[in-house]
Parts: C-alpha cells; sequence; structure tokens
C-alpha cells in the first residue's frame, strides 16, 4: 500500500464534520453532546455512520456473543471513539487499538474533543 493513507477521502470528510462540530461547540461539553452534534453533522453531509452499531469480537478466528459497540462506524469501514476529556492518555490509545484487533477492522479514529485550543484527531490503523 506503500504511503498512501488508508480511506483517505472518507477520512477527509469526517474530520470536515468534527472540526465543524468543534467550532460550533467548543470544547466545554460531555461525550454525549459532541456524539449527538456529530451524528447531525454527518447526517447533514451525506456521510454514512452507525451509532452504537454492535460489531463482533473475534477470539481465535472465531466471534464470540459479546459485542463491541463503537461510538461511530462510518462508511461500514472506520471506527470513531469519541472523548471529551483535558487530554488523551495511553488507556484511550491502547482502548482503540484494541478494538481495531478484536474486530477486525483497519482504521479508527480516536477525537477529543476536550483539547484546547483545538480537537484532536489520532488515526490508528492495522
Amino acid at each position: 500500500m506503500g504511503n498512501q493513507l488508508l480511506y483517505k477521502d472518507e477520512v477527509y470528510a469526517i474530520q470536515g464534520a468534527i472540526f465543524e462540530v468543534y467550532r460550533e461547540m467548543g470544547n466545554d461539553w460531555h461525550e454525549e453532546v459532541y456524539q449527538q452534534c456529530l451524528e447531525r453533522e454527518l447526517k447533514e453531509r451525506g456521510i454514512p455512520f452507525d451509532s452504537k452499531k454492535p460489531l463482533p469480537i473475534y477470539y481465535k478466528g472465531r466471534a464470540i456473543e459479546k459485542t463491541y459497540e463503537p461510538d461511530l462506524w462510518c462508511f461500514g469501514k472506520i471506527i470513531v471513539e469519541l472523548k471529551a476529556v483535558r487530554a488523551l492518555a495511553e488507556e484511550h490509545r491502547r482502548q482503540i487499538l484494541n478494538y481495531l484487533r478484536i474486530t477486525r477492522c483497519r482504521l479508527g479514529l480516536l477525537v477529543n474533543f476536550g483539547a484546547y485550543p483545538r480537537v484532536d484527531i489520532e488515526r490508528y490503523a492495522l
């Protein structure tokens, strides 16, 4: 795949929606508020997504009963995890990497709306 970014156009579209929500709302709200605002913005932009869609968890190559529900599942292939904290911690980064691994998804965005002076978006690919 070389130096090309995975799902570049899709991520660009998602980031545009994220930036708009942050521009409008700032950094002083709870995660649930950002979740609802981002859902509205994604819908207005025609970006396909599911909210809290159950994704299978795999153990030794087989799905188990328990599922994982990402905050947003965009374009049917990108996990978007939202946070509203002062700064992202290693536990948040480990969490998104673990979600990617157990669901076999290839790309995740870890978004922190609590950051200042701008929203923090970290991209993780497997």
